[in-house]
């Protein structure tokens, strides 16, 4: 035991360098006024109270929450038949098609996004698909289509491999057994498919949610600045405007949120194993 616990040393370190002392210094910075030092420094809320006063923060904040909500809605009705199937293959099979949805993730977010402008540009390969029905004069590029497209495209894969992963590790005698009592599939998928992969869902919501909210360089560049969401504030609050402290407090905030949100999940995740007991 004692060994095991020398070996979780390095990982302590690093834990507290990279993750404990930032959230500790951006905590610092959200309550203190600018110019302060961290040797001698005044407490002070009117970062939070500015932010919460401001209706424009509470727009781009409902905003960000909102797109969020509709882009991890989408990811789960796209990737949960996605999943479904790919579970449903051979094994052979599986391992090319969790291969195919995997690879475009080797490459940067960044660069993939980078695609869809090209992509989406006046004249680009979707417009001129979409000219063919009539529609080529639509303006899809720096809209709000076009930043939820972008989310969508970087975050689906994590909805489909956590539900696929849940889904291949079933107990697929429960199914016969379901059948040979007379389940017809609709039954069988709703009494036990749907509750067994329950967890793989809520894995997917969280890994899809929680970037979408918080991101910032797919609604600068599908956005092209005419769609502004929290992350987009932040970053303008450090790098352009300088901000540091207001900035701070606006992470803070979304911090907040997501531990909130962390949370919930964790006690609907207790409760549906809590279930399974029972039954």
């Amino acid at each position: 035991m004692k060994r095991f616990s020398q070996l979780a040393i390095p990982y302590i370190v690093w834990a507290v360098i990279m993750l404990v002392l930032p959230m500790a210094l951006i905590a610092l910075y959200s309550i203190t006024q600018p110019g302060n030092s961290i040797i001698s420094f005044s407490v002070t809320l009117e970062h939070y109270i500015k932010f919460f006063t401001d209706p424009d923060f509470l727009i781009i904040l409902w905003r960000s929450i909102w797109i969020a909500v509709k882009t991890t809605i989408i990811c789960l009705l796209i990737g949960y038949p996605v999943a479904y199937y790919i579970s449903r293959c051979d094994e052979r099979l599986q391992n090319i098609l969790v291969l195919c949805i995997t690879i475009p993730m080797w490459i940067n977010m960044l660069v993939r996004t980078y695609a869809w402008i090209g992509l989406l540009s006046e004249g680009g390969l979707v417009q001129k698909f979409l000219g063919i029905f009539g529609l080529g004069n639509t303006e899809l590029l720096y809209t709000e289509g076009a930043v939820l497209l972008g989310m969508v495209y970087n975050f689906l894969p994590f909805m489909i491999l956590q539900i696929n992963t849940v889904l291949c590790k079933m107990d697929y005698s429960l199914l016969e057994a379901a059948a040979d009592l007379g389940a017809n599939p609709v039954q069988t998928f709703r009494r036990v498919t749907l509750p067994l992969s329950l967890p793989g869902v809520i894995n997917g919501i969280t890994l899809v949610f929680l970037p979408a909210v918080s991101s910032f360089f797919i609604p600068k560049l599908l956005g092209g600045g005419k769609y502004f969401l929290i992350g987009n504030v932040i970053e303008n609050q450090f790098i352009t405007v300088g901000e540091w402290n207001f900035g701070s407090a606006i992470s803070m905030i979304m911090a907040v949120i997501m531990m909130l949100l962390m949370m919930c999940v964790h006690k609907v995740e207790v409760r549906n194993q809590g279930g399974k007991e029972e039954e």
